[in-house]
C-alpha cells in the first residue's frame, strides 16, 4: 500500500487491520494482559520506548518475543547484571585474522544493534552502563570510538525492572526514565487467566506464532501516527495536564505543590500527543480529542513525576497525583 497517496479513511483502515492483527497474534501467546499488550504496541506504533514493570514470572520478557514473531523483525535480548559494560551492550572491535594472515581490527556489533531490544531487569546495570543507552534510545545511534552506526528503523527497546527486589539494583536516572514512552505496570492474571495458562504451558500443546507485519509495515503506521491532527482544545488540555504535573504552576492543584519536586518535561507533552493519535487511530478518528489523551495519561506520566520526602512518607504514588491532576481539570 502506498501511504503517501492513500486517503484518510484508507490510512485509518490500513493502521487498525495491521494494530488489530499484531494484537491478535500476540495475544494466541500470552494469556489476559490486553491493556499491556496495547500499551506496547500503542508505543511501537508511535515511535517510543516502553518500561514494563512488574514481578518475575508475569511474561514480560514472552510479551516482547512475540511481539518480535509478529511483526517479522530481529529481536535480542539483554539481560542486565552489575558487572556489564557498556561495550557489553554497544559491541566492541576485536583483532581479527584477515584472509592474507595478517590482522585487522574488526567492529563486532552488540546485542543493541537490532530493531527490538528487551532491556531485562535493566535496574541492575551500573549508571555507567544504563548511560551507553540514553544516546541509542534517544538519538537511535550507537557511537563506539570514532565508529557511528545509524539504527534501521522501526527500533524500539522494552525494558523490565522488578519494583520490589532492590538489593545489588540501580534506580533508572530521571533524564533515563524521561525517554521512556510509556511505563506499563504488568499485574498478576485473572482467576480464569490462570486456567487458560494452565492449559497452553503444561501440555504438549505448541502455540506458534506467524508474521502478521514487518517493519516496512511499521514505519508506515508511524507516518500514519504523525500524520493525525490534533483540535485545538485537545491540545490545550494536554498542555494544563503537563503544566499541572509541575509544581506551582498556573494549573497544579494543591497536592501536586505539597508532593511533587519535579514535574513532566516537554517531552512528556510530546509523548502524550503522539499516544494520543494512536488512541484516535484505533477509534476510527483522524483527529485526537481530550478523552484520548485520558486514555493515556497515566502510563505516560506516572515515570516522569519526582515525589519529595512528604509524598514518600505518607505513601502518596504517582498514580495518584496524576488521578488528582486529572480531577481536576473536569
Amino acid at each position: 500500500m502506498d501511504i503517501h497517496l492513500a486517503d484518510t479513511e484508507q490510512q485509518i483502515a490500513f493502521f487498525c487491520e495491521h494494530f488489530n492483527a499484531i494484537h491478535q497474534e500476540v495475544s494466541r501467546m500470552i494469556v489476559g494482559q490486553e491493556s499491556v499488550i496495547d500499551g506496547v504496541l500503542t508505543a511501537l506504533c508511535a515511535g517510543g520506548h516502553v518500561l514494563l514493570e512488574g514481578v518475575p514470572g508475569l511474561g514480560k520478557t514472552m510479551l516482547v518475543s512475540s511481539i518480535s514473531r509478529a511483526v517479522s523483525l530481529p529481536f535480542s535480548r539483554i539481560q542486565f547484571t552489575p558487572d556489564m559494560m557498556p561495550a557489553d551492550i554497544q559491541g566492541t572491535s576485536v583483532l581479527m585474522e584477515n584472509e592474507s594472515g595478517g590482522h585487522e581490527l574488526t567492529f563486532q556489533p552488540g546485542p543493541i544493534i537490532s530493531n527490538l531490544v528487551l532491556a531485562d531487569e535493566i535496574n541492575r546495570a551500573t549508571p555507567k552502563t544504563q548511560s551507553a543507552l540514553l544516546e541509542v534510545m534517544q538519538e537511535k545511534q550507537v557511537t563506539v570510538g570514532r565508529r557511528t552506526i545509524k539504527l534501521d528503523e522501526p527500533f524500539c527497546v522494552m525494558a523490565t525492572q522488578n519494583p520490589v527486589e532492590q538489593e545489588g539494583t540501580y534506580p533508572l536516572p530521571e533524564a533515563q526514565l524521561d525517554r521512556f514512552l510509556f511505563k506499563l505496570v504488568v499485574g498478576y492474571p485473572t482467576e480464569q487467566d490462570y486456567h487458560t495458562i494452565i492449559d497452553r504451558t503444561t501440555s504438549g500443546e505448541q502455540v506458534a506464532l506467524n508474521a502478521v507485519a514487518s517493519g516496512a509495515i511499521l514505519n508506515d503506521m508511524r507516518q500514519i501516527v504523525r500524520r493525525a491532527a490534533v483540535t485545538d482544545a485537545a491540545k490545550t488540555f494536554a498542555i494544563r495536564l503537563v503544566m499541572g504535573t509541575q509544581p506551582h504552576s498556573a494549573y497544579a492543584p494543591t497536592i501536586i505543590n505539597d508532593n511533587v519536586a519535579l514535574g513532566a518535561s516537554p517531552r512528556g507533552i510530546q509523548s502524550l500527543m503522539l499516544a494520543a493519535k494512536v488512541q484516535a487511530l484505533l477509534q476510527h478518528r483522524y483527529e485526537v480529542v481530550e478523552q484520548d489523551i485520558r486514555n493515556v495519561a497515566m502510563a505516560v506520566l506516572r515515570h516522569r513525576l519526582v515525589l519529595n520526602f512528604r509524598a514518600l512518607a505518607s505513601g502518596l504514588n504517582a498514580d495518584a497525583l496524576v488521578a488528582a491532576v486529572l480531577q481536576g481539570l473536569k
